[in-house]
């Protein structure tokens, strides 16, 4: 067994309403502790020794690299005779934001690494104006995502506006003619309460070129502090619409308001729903009707249509229907002079499997089908906004980049539109989806990759899962998961409860109070791996970031004897305090995630909470698997304490004489990283799982 470092406990115990909660390792929450930094010092010696026990590294390092070498392209974004997409050559850290002028002339506008050499900037979000003249964008260093909004001229590259701070995650809806934006900002944190200065958002009205202490609040004032807000502006500029979530709930409210009969810096809002247990949004389309996207009163989404004049529930009319089986995800209307009668294309998700199907625009009917490339995953649906036959898609699966496809109705053929820069030689891989039944009887999907259909001998097999917030785990290219399997291993994704791959009912199945039904189903791939002849325990690793961080911490301390490796990353842990900033450094999206894992203020929610939190069911005397944490620094969502504190409750803990060990980066946070440290953190892990589950590179 290693020789962990000294972390002394405390006897802290917390009073919730009577229910003890032992923090024996509060201490770790303070990075600034003098304490923390020499234990966490400690704990990177540790690592760096047991890297040397590592011999697969440079392999992966070298490998991973192969396969991202022919870069990335994304989908583009028309206006009016200009085109905007993301770009990433081979050798580039970041994918660039270029433009195609109207005279065919290709320029890049943002390059992060023409900003800041170090790699520490990112881009964060870009919308251009309506007429594609400026560009609104949003850029944050240091992986923090607190993103500062600038604007530029985009046929010539100045700065016009800007920069505005406290932007996090705000859209930019444009007015016509450019003069003017809505956007989304936090209120100044001078008077506000210590804990809640990633709170208290509202809508502002800006104007460019002035001073964005004078911009009008028309939203969000008086509102839970926890609530997010989306707004965008029609095309033509005559509707308002905005909405409102607390936290992460899936559910929201909706208004609309009609700017020609009421001022920009008063818009008149008219409720679309309030108080309404759904997730609903509204677009104007070029027709002038509203189109109304929800899953009220149907889990997998339908579309409606009403006039924006009557927005209200009881003036919808049912365009697209519930599909038993497919999750709605997005539209998009093909017209123009030379098509016999305007046409609805409709993307949806068969069990994560992406299909496109066509529809008489005015009554809904379903004419056809788009043929697509393969079985795999579709970006969204992108029309001109000025409108026309032609729409644009992405596509992916396991053994395809990204590329951008085109479908014209006129003559119901896709043609490939834009690929990445390069190419690069893909592994012959086998990819299947599975059935297997969870421990309730709860059928579950599961994407398997493997060198054969079937299994000729249990391989080290390296096991990833989600499970909340309704995000969906969709076939994608994996360099890491190719690599894996090009070199004798298997790989596979489980589609768990909590996610959104079944739609909504699919998600609130493994959310609050049912959130161990996510965990089971886990359980339940991983058993049936080793039940198929897959794998065997010592063999499996499991990994899972951000909220699959809690999967996979829930799953090790849960089951330790059904894994042979775990690595966690970005994750929280502690469940009882998942909701507290991190001390001296702020941060922490905690507050907002309540409704999807219940506050431990409120005594039932705490004992959902304390029921499966892993730093608070960790066992003395526990054989537990090969655990590698990887935090980061300037993570504001997921703040680094989490794994600091699981890692020495584990080392105390643990009986066994695998590692427990942490990697800490340094100026990286929970989103955008460059190529290289990607890079590095990928083959890290690698290496790590290959070490510990016996694989043996050919």
């Amino acid at each position: 067994m290693p020789t962990y470092p000294d972390a002394p406990r405390l006897d802290l115990v917390d009073d919730y309403a009577g229910v003890p909660v032992p923090d024996p390792y509060r201490w770790l929450e303070d990075s600034d502790d003098e304490r923390t930094m020499a234990w966490a010092a400690e704990q990177a010696a540790l690592l760096a020794a047991e890297r040397d026990s590592w011999t697969t590294t440079e392999h992966w390092r070298e490998r991973i690299l192969e396969l991202v070498s022919a870069g990335g392209i994304g989908a583009p974004t028309f206006r009016r005779q200009r085109r905007f997409f993301m770009r990433r050559e081979g050798s580039q850290q970041f994918a660039v934001l270029c433009t195609v002028d109207p005279d065919g002339t290709e320029r890049v506008l943002i390059d992060p690494m023409a900003l800041d050499a170090s790699g520490l900037t990112t881009l964060d979000a870009w919308q251009p104006s309506k007429e594609g003249d400026l560009l609104a964008y949003q850029l944050s260093e240091g992986g923090t995502e607190e993103s500062i909004v600038r604007v530029m001229e985009v046929t010539t590259g100045e700065t016009v506006d800007g920069p505005i701070d406290r932007a996090r995650y705000s859209p930019i809806a444009w007015l016509p003619g450019g003069d003017a934006y809505y956007y989304v900002r936090r209120v100044d944190p001078v008077d506000l309460p210590q804990g809640e200065e990633q709170f208290h958002r509202r809508v502002y009205l800006h104007r460019i070129g002035t001073d964005p202490v004078d911009d009008v609040e028309i939203f969000g004032a008086g509102r839970v502090i926890t609530s997010y807000y989306g707004v965008s502006v029609s095309l033509d500029g005559r509707w308002l619409t905005v909405s409102s979530q607390e936290g992460t709930e899936p559910r929201n409210d909706l208004w609309i308001a009609d700017l020609s009969t009421s001022p920009l810096e008063a818009p008149e809002l008219v409720e679309v729903q309030v108080g309404v247990d759904a997730n609903t949004s509204l677009h104007i389309g070029r027709d002038g009707r509203a189109y109304i996207h929800t899953d009220l009163g149907a889990p997998r989404g339908r579309l409606l249509v009403t006039d924006p004049t009557t927005p209200t529930a009881e003036h919808w009319v049912e365009l697209l229907t519930e599909d038993d089986e497919a999750v709605l995800e997005d539209v998009a209307v093909l017209d123009g002079d030379e098509l016999d009668r305007p046409l609805l294309a409709a993307s949806w998700t068969r069990h994560t499997v992406g299909e496109v199907t066509l529809h008489d625009l005015a009554t809904g009917e379903r004419l056809g089908s788009v043929p697509l490339p393969g079985v795999g995953t579709l970006g969204g649906l992108v029309e001109r906004p000025d409108g026309g036959p032609l729409m644009w898609f992405v596509y992916t699966d396991f053994t395809t980049q990204i590329h951008v496809y085109s479908y014209d109705a006129r003559t119901a053929e896709v043609s490939l539109f834009s690929s990445p820069p390069g190419s690069v030689d893909v592994p012959d891989v086998v990819s299947q989806q599975v059935i297997y039944p969870s421990k309730d009887g709860t059928l579950v999907r599961m994407f398997l990759l493997s060198q054969s259909a079937t299994p000729d001998r249990p391989r080290p097999t390296f096991l990833y899962g989600y499970g909340g917030f309704g995000i969906s785990m969709t076939p994608g290219f994996s360099p890491t998961a190719l690599a894996w399997v090009e070199s004798g291993g298997v790989y596979a994704v489980a589609c768990i409860r909590g996610g959104g791959e079944e739609g909504e009912d699919w998600h609130r199945a493994g959310m609050l109070g049912d959130k161990q039904n996510g965990f089971d189903d886990f359980h339940a791939a991983a058993e049936w791996l080793e039940r198929e002849g897959w794998t065997t325990r010592d063999q499996l690793a499991i990994h899972g970031g951000s909220n699959g961080g809690l999967l996979v911490g829930a799953a090790l301390t849960q089951r330790p004897e059904l894994y042979g490796t775990v690595v966690c990353a970005a994750p929280l842990l502690d469940m009882v305090r998942y909701s507290h900033e991190e001390p001296n450094r702020g941060g922490g999206l905690g507050p907002t995630w309540t409704v999807e894992y219940g506050d431990p203020q409120v005594p039932d929610e705490l004992a959902w909470l304390l029921a499966y939190s892993p730093y608070h069911n960790v066992r003395r005397g526990t054989d537990y698997p090969a655990t590698l944490f990887m935090v980061f620094d300037n993570d504001t969502r997921t703040v680094p304490m989490h794994g600091r504190k699981l890692c020495a409750a584990l080392q105390h803990d643990t009986s066994g004489e695998r590692p427990i060990l942490i990697r800490s980066g340094a100026d990286v946070g929970h989103g955008g990283r460059s190529l290289d440290r990607a890079i590095d953190e990928q083959s890290d892990m690698l290496a790590f799982i290959a070490r510990w589950t016996g694989l043996q590179l050919p």
